[in-house]
């Protein structure tokens, strides 16, 4: 009897070895959470494809239109080209975690994301930035110096953007390591810690520069105000202009925040839910741009009625050196 059980482990563990001769090397096992589908997964699939279709728009729009060619148009299309790279960085990791497991696919999709939003907060400094250079250097503003400028300017941030996000597939990455993950695998804590206090900088850097902006502003309308003797009708617009400065400092701040502390403060031990739960907000932040930088600027709506109806006349616009509205 002893004999018969040995005779029948050893079939089996032969059995064994060949099914393992048979399976490809190079297939990688998919993991048990990819298999379970959240609403979180769920909100974030559809930001990313909201985040492409409304950037799309406002990229083709820029760059099919030779009246906007101002640099602040340019940097609106930046901004716009990386939350649409963003977007689709969402559903590529959406694709990698959910549908078809790849460890590439994985590193490419997160190196995605990191380059699209390290380049979508550095336009919206670089936009910011513009803006209070537009108040002081109003009669210089628009020359062909300052679009030599402002294309160094995205050069450098979309490079610097780019390698951030070409590290983890450069080997720094935390597939292999548990250890060393932070919130959002397979990106190491050390990355992301460098990446949260970058946006804090920044958020400090855009803070200063609005305040100058604000500053600048109830100046000048005062000045103008007391010159045409229409001071309640000068404090009221430019409370309105102060108030969405606000508006769009605070939108950003209340996106980036919970997510950037949160990246700081945590490691891969802590629940998959906090991370989902600060992710979704900063992927709103992509959504609202277009409508805070875009939609709402003049010469873009006009560009757009003439796409969408024909019906308007295509002339020049020949104040074309003009800020985004604010």
């Amino acid at each position: 009897m002893a004999l018969n059980n040995s005779a029948v482990g050893l079939e089996v563990i032969l059995a064994m070895d060949q099914l393992l001769e048979l399976t490809p090397s190079h297939v990688t096992p998919k993991p048990l959470e990819a298999t379970v589908m959240t609403p979180w997964d769920v909100a974030l699939c559809i930001s990313g494809a909201l985040i492409c279709c409304e950037n799309a728009i406002v990229v083709a729009t820029i760059f099919s239109s030779s009246s906007l060619r101002a640099p602040m148009f340019l940097l609106i299309g930046s901004l716009a080209w990386a939350d649409f790279l963003a977007g689709v960085g969402l559903l590529l990791h959406f694709l990698s975690r959910r549908c078809v497991y790849s460890e590439a696919l994985e590193l490419g999709s997160v190196g995605l994301l990191v380059s699209a939003f390290s380049a979508s907060v550095f336009s919206l400094l670089v936009i910011t930035l513009d803006r209070f250079l537009s108040l002081h250097r109003a009669l210089t503003y628009g020359s062909r110096r300052t679009h030599t400028q402002t294309r160094c300017a995205l050069a450098v941030g979309w490079t610097l953007a780019g390698l951030q996000g070409a590290l983890p597939a450069m080997g720094w990455n935390c597939l292999h390591d548990g250890e060393s993950c932070s919130v959002l695998r397979p990106l190491t804590r050390v990355h992301l810690a460098t990446l949260c206090g970058g946006f804090l900088l920044t958020l400090a850097l855009m803070l200063q520069l609005n305040a100058r902006i604000c500053r600048v502003v109830l100046r000048h309308s005062h000045q103008i105000a007391l010159q045409r003797h229409t001071l309640p009708s000068a404090r009221t617009h430019t409370r309105r202009r102060v108030h969405t400065l606000a508006l769009i400092l605070a939108t950003f701040a209340s996106c980036w925040m919970p997510f950037a502390l949160y990246g700081l403060l945590g490691d891969g031990s802590s629940p998959a839910l906090y991370t989902y739960a600060t992710l979704v907000p900063l992927t709103g932040n992509s959504v609202l741009n277009p409508l805070i930088y875009a939609y709402r600027n003049t010469h873009i709506q006009r560009v757009l009625r003439q796409a969408c109806c024909c019906c308007l006349p295509n002339t020049p616009n020949k104040n074309t050196h003009t800020p985004s509205d604010v």
